[in-house]
C-alpha cells in the first residue's frame, strides 16, 4: 500500500466491497475512516455484512473501491483505487476488542489480505 493509498484512508469516503457466489455480486458500502490498514492486511468493522460472510464460505475473494476528491490523482483532484484480494472474518481475539474500542458496534472483523491494488485515477 503505497503513500497515496494511505492518504485517501486519512479523508472520509465510501468504501465499497464486492463479493460474489455462484454468479450473484453482493455490495456492502463502509467509510473510508472505519478501514484500518496494517501490513498488507486491511481490517473493517462488521456489524452487518451477512451477505459478504455467506459469500466467503465459498468464495474468499473480494474486490473493493476506495476513494477521496480529497487526495491528489493521476489526472488532478481526487483519486481512487481497486483493491482485490481475499477475506475472513474475525470473531473473537486481539484485532477485534482493539477495533471494539473504536467501533463498539461491531460484532465482527472483515480482514482482507490484499492480493492487488491499483489508482484508478
Amino acid at each position: 500500500m503505497n503513500n497515496t493509498f494511505l492518504a485517501v484512508l486519512e479523508h472520509e469516503g465510501v468504501v465499497t466491497i464486492i463479493s460474489s457466489n455462484a454468479g450473484a455480486y453482493h455490495v456492502v458500502n463502509t467509510w473510508n475512516s472505519y478501514v484500518k490498514a496494517d501490513g498488507d492486511k486491511l481490517y473493517i468493522p462488521a456489524a452487518g455484512m451477512h451477505s459478504i460472510e455467506q459469500d466467503l464460505i465459498e468464495n474468499d475473494q473480494v474486490l473493493l473501491t476506495i476513494g477521496s476528491r480529497e487526495v491528489e490523482g493521476l489526472v488532478g483532484p481526487g483519486t481512487g483505487f481497486h483493491v482485490s484480494g481475499t477475506a475472513s472474518f474475525i470473531s473473537s481475539g486481539e484485532i477485534l476488542d482493539q477495533m471494539k474500542v473504536e467501533f463498539p458496534f461491531l460484532t465482527r472483523v472483515l480482514e482482507i489480505k490484499v492480493t492487488g491494488i491499483e489508482q484508478k485515477i
